[in-house]
């Protein structure tokens, strides 16, 4: 019996946490003239990872052993800015688009390994 491929997991997880990010900035650029509104990110998904206990999988007894963990919570916290305006408010709408940038390149990166892997996956089944 063979043990599932957890690639598409991880990349499932990043694929979530990016909406939530996604989703703050959103939130963030929505309140840019709400007078004191705070703008918020999320942690790095990093440091979800590092959180994420990994080990080995294991397809033979002999192997090294395998314990699936899961991806911890996403957290909300306040995001740094650039500036506060005078209203109090610490939205920063060039920053939020530079992220909301850097979070479509990376959902692309995501999206791209997987359709690698998936060619890959598909390409040793159709040869065995």
């Amino acid at each position: 019996m063979t043990s599932p491929v957890y690639l598409f997991d991880l990349a499932s997880r990043q694929s979530q946490w990016l909406a939530v990010r996604q989703s703050t900035i959103s939130g963030n650029i929505a309140n840019a003239n709400t007078p004191g509104y705070r703008a918020r990110d999320v942690e790095p998904f990093a440091d979800v990872l590092d959180k994420t206990r990994l080990t080995m999988a294991s397809t033979q007894g002999g192997h090294i052993g395998f314990d699936p963990s899961r991806v911890e919570g996403t957290k909300v916290k306040k995001s740094e800015s650039w500036d506060t305006v005078y209203s109090g408010n610490s939205v920063s709408l060039e920053q939020e688009l530079g992220k909301s940038g850097e979070v479509s390149r990376q959902h692309a990166l995501n999206t791209s390994i997987l359709k690698s892997f998936h060619r890959m996956l598909m390409s040793t089944v159709r040869t065995s």
